[in-house]
């Protein structure tokens, strides 16, 4: 009797640590590929095209950059009424090309939000990495934060898109999950 208890709770275990990692593997990749990693680490801006309503494409606008702390999301600043920022509230996905609107590219889940670690990366990070912001005070700062002139916006990749797909307004935008 006690055997057959125990395989029953060892055998419910593993259904339910399968479909867990089922779910997971489904919700998709959730980090930045090292494909993209790379290519990030040599380039100081990226290209984001959101998706309108009709389901296309918008035009692909440089941004600067940086990453989350784990390498698993991007981390923008943009104006709050901005069409990108109109877009991301409703739902929109992010497509990201690294480098160029031709370079390595990836769709991600595209959130606002308002976590003040998120906002003082993004504040640290740029004032390292771009001279503009550090002596001409050029982007975001603190204040503009506070006062809701920026918004911060975090994008998790979820797949990265084929070597040869560009940014190519108004025409159908990818998926945010591959076909299966």
């Amino acid at each position: 009797m006690i055997i057959k208890s125990q395989l029953r709770i060892g055998l419910v275990a593993a259904v339910i640590a399968a479909g867990l990692l089922a779910l997971a593997a489904s919700n998709g990749r959730a980090e930045i590929s090292r494909r993209d990693a790379q290519a990030l680490a040599k380039t100081g801006l990226i290209y984001i095209a959101t998706v309108r309503k009709d389901g296309n494409q918008s035009k692909a606008a440089p941004v600067w950059f940086t990453t989350t702390a784990d390498n698993s999301a991007v981390l923008i600043q943009t104006g709050p009424a901005t069409w990108k920022a109109k877009r991301i509230r409703r739902g929109s996905p992010a497509l990201v090309w690294i480098g160029s609107a031709d370079g390595p590219a990836f769709i991600g889940k595209a959130e606002i939000t308002h976590d003040a670690a998120t906002v003082n990366k993004i504040l640290t990070d740029f004032h390292d990495k771009y001279w503009e912001n550090r002596v001409m005070g050029v982007g975001p700062s603190g204040a503009r934060f506070a006062s809701g002139e920026r918004i911060a916006i975090i994008i998790t990749p979820t797949r990265d898109l084929p070597d040869a797909f560009t940014s190519a307004p108004g025409t159908p935008a990818p998926p945010l999950e591959a076909a299966r």
